[in-house]
């Protein structure tokens, strides 16, 4: 007796470049072939000064920081002063308002 064998197809992921392997009749996937890694840099050079631009990213971000919490004090008391001189601006409108006041 003949074994009739079923069709597997093999696509290839557009996404991802993966090799999946199907059986028709059953429709469930019976091999999986992962895309063959990409390589992140194409030599030593370029990889070195990749580490070398990161470095230099995360050096210049932390002297940001470093500045920014060095002037937060003096930026703190200016918004104060700026909140106080409104506050002095606006007129005073007495008693403030509650929800079950307005019923």
């Amino acid at each position: 007796m003949a074994v009739k064998s079923n069709p597997i197809l093999e696509i290839a992921c557009p996404d991802c470049g993966a090799i999946l392997k199907i059986d028709v009749a059953s429709r469930a996937v019976i091999a999986h072939t992962p895309a063959p890694r990409k390589r992140t840099f194409e030599d030593f050079d370029a990889a070195t000064k990749a580490l070398r631009e990161a470095e230099e990213r995360k050096e210049s971000l932390f002297r940001q920081a470093v500045h920014a919490e060095k002037n937060k004090e003096d930026l703190f008391n200016k918004r104060f002063a700026e909140v106080v001189k409104k506050a002095q601006e606006t007129p005073d409108t007495g008693k403030p308002l509650r929800e079950f006041d307005l019923d």
